[in-house]
């Protein structure tokens, strides 16, 4: 098998899929041929490495234990316990917000995350921190009775080699819960994506039920916070929804291993959950483009349809919903002619917003992705999202890879000039504005999903462009933070040439 179960530590995306976060400036069609021919063939990234842009520093970034905070620190009923100094905790802040946030969208009741930090101290660092981690199980127990605890370490936890797994093997046996390690230190991969990974691993190896009876019509839906759109759709199919992991009970994520398929609004999130579940659950990873644009959502359901046996009913709705969004369609299409959007999100996100925007038919000539994945962990073609957007919605000629590096998206941003920009990350957004472009920032990472995902889309499109004026008054009394020797730039990626092309021998 390829998946190890047996260890607590997650292979990362870099050595599992060659993933790298940084490509000059080049067409879409590139990146996905130099990706095609990286993984043609090969076991994992066993193939050439692409070549990557590494610069002389990194201006900001995030973490894969702040991944882990997102999606283990989601769980209802469970609490994650950061083993780490407490400003690792500082997110727990913004976190909280958006987990209150997701509850009240999904109409579910609203409370507080529930994350302990065990506060390492610098004595911790030469002492060690292991009986501070075990009194944290125990308050954790005390104050919560959870269903579950996961333990997710820092780079001061394994910098100094803190032996966690024996801690939670005895805490668990004790308390009768799982109780589970999630090795995520920051310094562990050089994309915070590998957290999503640790995380699920985690619930892989503890959670999830072990000898499942099958539900027909259950489906896992990997996911973020997002609205509740997947139940109205799956219900057209005679379908019931299991979302995961945020937001989910423990309950719900024991039976992962009980559905009838598992989906995803994005294959950056769901590739390792997904894939392990198909090899040593037998759950079947529905293998389809992403649920966006008129194309990607047709093969989306009609391969679900097909893994589920409900081929009639998915026809149906396809025809249905096509004939519904027709008429908007139309009326946004002449709204919008003419306007010119940019996308700075994740990867496979990326390519599903880029098919919408196109769909509104506009006009795309760049798009920020903060990492790249030559492959998933499937390594089936049908989830190539990159090459199934230059397929069906032609190519965009300023494609980039950049770890959100707000000093190279400065540059990107004035040699396309675009109307409006995509964002999901807001940090990024206030640049943009302070330059006259406004952002929309999809909170809701499911405003896009589907059919009426491109009216959404496309109407929310409508109401930044409504103020536009706003955002060329702004430009023209603010200072931007860089030299004049960056801002007269025309390369962004000028500081990475002497290190470009790192891997290629």
């Amino acid at each position: 098998m390829r998946f190890d179960l047996k260890t607590s530590v997650v292979k990362t995306r870099e050595k599992r899929l060659g993933t790298i976060i940084g490509w000059r400036t080049g067409k879409a069609s590139e990146l996905s041929k130099d990706s095609a021919f990286t993984c043609a063939g090969c076991k994992g990234n066993g193939g050439k490495k692409l070549c990557e842009a590494v610069g002389p520093f990194t201006q900001g970034s995030t973490c894969s234990e702040q991944m882990v905070e997102c999606q283990a620190g989601n769980v209802r009923d469970a609490v994650l316990i950061q083993h780490s100094p407490i400003g690792c905790g500082a997110g727990q802040v913004s976190y909280n917000s958006i987990y209150r946030n997701g509850l009240a969208i999904r109409n579910l009741p609203i409370e507080n995350i529930k994350i302990i930090n065990t506060n390492m101290k610098e004595t911790d660092t030469v002492f060690g921190a292991l009986d501070k981690l075990e009194q944290s199980i125990r308050d954790a127990w005390d104050r919560h009775h959870p269903k579950a605890i996961f333990v997710g370490t820092s780079c001061a936890a394994g910098i100094i080699g803190e032996d966690i797994d024996s801690i939670t093997t005895k805490m668990q046996e004790e308390l009768k819960i799982p109780i589970i390690p999630i090795p995520c230190e920051g310094f562990m991969s050089k994309h915070w994506s590998t957290g999503f990974d640790a995380t699920q691993h985690g619930i892989l190896r503890q959670i999830v039920n072990k000898h499942p009876k099958k539900q027909e019509d259950l489906v896992n839906v990997i996911n973020l916070w997002g609205s509740d759109v997947f139940t109205p759709i799956l219900k057209e199919l005679g379908l019931r929804v299991n979302y995961a992991v945020d937001l989910a009970r423990v309950e719900d994520l024991e039976k992962l291993s009980e559905a009838a398929a598992t989906v995803t609004f994005c294959h950056t999130l769901s590739s390792y959950i997904a894939a392990v579940l198909e090899e040593q659950f037998g759950v079947p990873e529905v293998k389809a483009p992403q649920p966006y644009g008129i194309a990607g959502t047709d093969a989306w359901i009609r391969e679900l349809a097909k893994v589920t046996h409900r081929e009639e009913k998915a026809e149906a709705y396809i025809e249905r919903e096509h004939q519904r969004i027709a008429p908007k369609l139309g009326e946004l299409r002449t709204l919008l002619k003419g306007k010119k959007g940019y996308v700075a999100t994740g990867s496979a996100y990326a390519h599903g917003l880029i098919a919408v925007l196109k769909e509104l038919g506009i006009q795309v000539d760049g798009s920020l992705v903060f990492h790249h994945d030559p492959v998933y962990d499937n390594n089936d073609e049908s989830k190539d999202s990159l090459a199934f957007l230059v397929k069906h919605y032609d190519d965009v000629p300023n494609f980039s890879v950049s770890n959100k590096q707000q000093y190279q998206f400065y540059g990107l941003l004035k040699k396309v000039k675009p109307d409006f920009i995509l964002i999901r990350h807001n940090g990024l957004a206030p640049l943009a504005s302070r330059m006259g472009i406004p952002a929309a920032p999809l909170g809701d990472e499911h405003h896009a999903v589907g059919y009426q995902g491109i009216l959404n889309l496309g109407e929310t499109i409508l109401e930044i462009l409504a103020h536009k004026k706003f955002h060329e008054d702004l430009s023209k009394h603010v200072k931007l933070p860089y030299t004049k020797w960056w801002l007269e730039q025309t390369d962004p990626y000028i500081l990475e040439k002497q290190n470009y092309a790192v891997g290629k021998e």
